[in-house]
């Protein structure tokens, strides 16, 4: 009895002291992994603390406590499931101090730096070292490029565009410009390509490789091009070049810029946290809270995977990446521009948590959720394929369950996303289910602030966000974008009469958007494109672009307010199912092939309409009206109705004014709110309101018409594309027996571009020969009549 009291005694002081030990542990850059890891004597380095953690990992609850400094990162730090902790015994990484703790995928680098000419200085850099970032004094610097960088042109592609960047010309003057970047916009500004430059040929033209980092290969835009990394256009301050071969730096400072006690960080790692689990075995309930995340490198050449025939090819990685996780908590860290995505949650992940978090300048996106495309059923790659009614696998639902879901994101602060590449998004959700991004500030995006790239699965809850500045760059998307080119999209054979469910096989879930702010000056405010399906928008305030939803099913949109704009209905399917009720609009309705006796939707009613008329055919606006809203102080920003608004006539209420965007009061106080626009309708829309009460012209027996507004986005063109729409082709016209078709958009007559009606007459009344060659684009493809 004594023996086993005096073990039971033994092990109790055992279980104490691995207790005391295992719930704290210290690092700090003045540690040594030599150490105990308490809090006198702190261990030097994540690894160490990570591996001392990892022998109480699910046993006891582990805090590592990390001092204030710069954590220089020389490899990728890697979890897995052996890292785990448990819901009674989670482990945490957290900062002493918020914001003062840095880990970075850099190097800091001791230089002796000497002139060179023109300003330039040049430094020799450690043998074998790789520069894809220079940061000067914490400043992300530019690689040498033409034309140069302007920070004016926010909206102008690059910054800063020529259409000679790389012309035969402009690289005689290079001598040797291998390892020089193309980086130009898709030729419809559908995001961008970007080129490794192989060197020049025989000719003097430069060679190059690349350009998968777009799903719709369109080709490159003919002026909207930047080169990067040529020795030869290293020419303005802030501007650097490294020579590979003989390991020299070349950079010109600023004038206020002392290069002698300048800091001088090189990038070298891709992702500087790595979880890597699995279904069966994953990493769990681990925290990281508190921490700055710097000088992850650029990944813009590794953009190849395409995803479910969006407009999207991507990386899989980011500086955080999480594969095969549950309860995986992001909090409280900065994301400071980092050259790639910020935060990616790949496949399997369950119950993550991305919450009050500052990612600013990245590279790419900033948090992306994606699945995996084998958990689909019959998923397409290609914006061209199509499923067969016959033979496409019509079981709702994953296959599998290797996708994203339960993750939130919330009260974050999102902006300048898009500094490299021209395809990303503040928040980014591909193949995954029940999505959450609460309470986000999102602006000034390259693309777009939320991006829903399918169907698959649905379920997502966007709520309480502010987003606005979007869509800078480029053309045709929205603030909110989605896309839902799903198994039944476009199908083969397409009965959907017989199979009514088959558009919600992917679309399982409804995804709702509501109590919102958004503004998008290129674009529209809220933007479901092609194919998506199952819809909840409802108490969102739209600023500039309005609500667009092109062709889906089952969309519903109710108590919405879209200022000095409207509802943009696109290309709708028969027995959509598609309700627009109860909302406030400030102008008729701006359809495209909508509505038509067979595309009217189940309710497109009781909206009131500020200062414009009504859509009353086909049973559209039997009970809307036409009536001064009467906003309570829309000059602030408060498009409350006053009381006795008839808009409560038609079902409208009122809802918060002060409830969009980041709560966190840290945040809060540096977050940028949308310039709140004067009421006013925009002449284009004024214009188009115009040119719609005349007479359509007729050719060959078809009315044909020019494009305005945002009519081009229905097309799949570009603005600058021009051309005439076919509006009606009956059957019996000359028209119609040379193969032309309802909905066709004539763009070149002989090769030559039509820019708009005027145009497209004179040019065929001037034709002398016996035919005319047209360039006629049909569903989004371009092809050859020849009349």
């Amino acid at each position: 009895m004594k023996k086993f009291i005096l073990n039971f005694f033994y092990i109790l002081i055992g279980l104490f002291i691995t207790s005391t030990y295992a719930l704290d542990i210290y690092v700090s850059p003045n540690g040594s992994d030599k150490n105990s890891g308490d809090v006198n004597n702190p261990l030097a380095t994540f690894t160490t603390a990570k591996q001392k953690a990892r022998a109480f990992a699910s046993k006891e609850t582990v805090t590592i406590y990390f001092a204030d400094g710069v954590y220089y990162l020389p490899e990728t730090i890697i979890f897995n499931s052996k890292d785990s902790g448990s819901e009674k015994h989670p482990i945490v990484y957290r900062a002493n101090n918020e914001g003062k703790v840095v880990l970075s995928g850099g190097l800091k680098l001791e230089l002796n730096w000497k002139p060179y000419q023109n300003g330039i200085f040049k430094a020799k850099t450690p043998k074998g070292i790789v520069i894809d970032q220079l940061f000067v004094n914490d400043l992300n610097q530019r690689m040498a490029r033409y034309p140069n960088y302007d920070a004016t042109k926010k909206t102008a592609a690059y910054q800063g565009y020529a259409a000679d960047a790389f012309s035969k010309e402009r690289a005689a003057g290079w001598k040797n410009p291998k390892g020089g970047y193309i980086h130009a916009m898709h030729s419809k500004e559908w995001g961008g390509y970007h080129y490794l430059i192989t060197g020049k040929n025989d000719e003097g033209e430069v060679t190059y490789e690349g350009g998968w980092q777009n799903n719709r290969q369109l080709g490159m835009h003919k002026e909207y091009r930047m080169v990067e990394n040529i020795f030869e256009e290293l020419d303005v301050s802030g501007e650097w070049f490294h020579d590979k071969k003989t390991q020299i730096l070349y950079y010109k400072p600023a004038t206020t810029t002392d290069l002698e006690k300048a800091k001088i960080e090189v990038v070298q790692l891709k992702q500087l946290i790595n979880f890597q689990g699995s279904i069966k075995h994953p990493v769990k309930h681990i925290s990281l809270q508190g921490f700055v995340v710097k000088h992850a490198a650029r990944t813009f050449m590794e953009t190849k995977e395409p995803m479910v025939r969006s407009d999207w090819t991507i990386f899989r990685g980011g500086a955080f990446m999480l594969t095969g996780t549950e309860n995986i908590q992001i909090l409280d860290c900065e994301f400071d521009q980092v050259g790639g995505n910020a935060i990616f949650v790949n496949n399997y992940n369950r119950n993550t948590l991305i919450k009050g978090n500052y990612i600013h300048h990245t590279g790419a996106s900033g948090v992306c959720f994606v699945g995996d495309p084998k958990a689909l059923r019959d998923p397409l790659f290609e914006y061209g394929q199509k499923n067969d009614m016959n033979t496409v696998d019509k079981t709702p639902g994953p296959k599998t369950e290797n996708y994203p879901s339960l993750g939130i994101v919330e009260d974050c602060l999102i902006h300048d996303i898009g500094t490299v590449e021209r395809q990303p998004a503040g928040v980014q959700i591909e193949m995954a289910m029940e999505i959450t991004v609460r309470d986000c500030s999102i602006y000034d995006c390259a693309r777009s602030g939320i991006n829903v790239g399918d169907g698959a699965f649905g379920g997502h809850l966007i709520e309480r966000c502010d987003v606005f500045n979007t869509v800078l760059e480029t053309h045709d998307h929205g603030s909110f974008n989605s896309w839902g080119r799903d198994r039944y999209w476009r199908l083969k054979n397409a009965d959907m009469g017989k199979y009514p469910k088959l558009p919600f096989a992917d679309a399982i879930k409804t995804t709702t958007i509501r109590n919102s702010r958004w503004r998008c000056d290129h674009g529209w405010d809220i933007d479901l494109d092609d194919g998506s399906t199952n819809y909840d928008i409802y108490n969102n305030l739209m600023l500039s672009g309005g609500l667009k939803l092109r062709e889906g099913y089952r969309r519903r949109a109710w108590n919405n307010i879209t200022v000095n704009n409207t509802f943009h209905p696109h290309v709708w399917y028969e027995n959509s199912e598609d309700e627009v009720f109860s909302n406030i609009f400030m102008f008729v309705y701006q359809g495209v092939k909508v509505p038509m006796a067979n595309n009217t939707g189940k309710r497109v009613d009781s909206n009131l309409i500020f200062n414009s008329e009504l859509t009353q055919k086909f049973g559209w606006d039997k009970n809307s009206i036409v009536e001064d809203p009467q906003f309570v102080d829309p000059t602030n920003g408060d498009f409350r109705v006053k009381e006795g608004s008839p808009a409560f006539d038609i079902g409208f209420k009122n809802f918060p004014m002060d409830q969009f965007g980041v709560k966190k009061p840290s945040l809060r106080a540096i977050a940028r709110t949308p310039i709140i626009p004067v009421l006013g309708v925009s002449e284009t829309l004024k214009n188009k309101r115009g040119a719609k009460k005349g007479r359509k012209p007729t050719w060959l027996g078809a009315t044909v018409s020019g494009l305005s507004g945002m009519e081009f986005s229905a097309y799949g063109v570009a603005k600058e594309d021009g051309g005439i729409a076919l509006l009606k082709v009956p059957k019996k016209s000359k028209a119609a027996k040379v193969g032309l078709l309802e909905g066709d958009l004539i763009l070149t007559v002989n090769g030559r571009k039509i820019a708009n009606q005027r145009q497209f007459f004179k040019i065929i009344k001037r034709n002398k020969a016996g035919s005319i060659k047209l360039k006629v684009v049909r569903q989004q493809k371009e092809i050859e009549i020849t009349i």
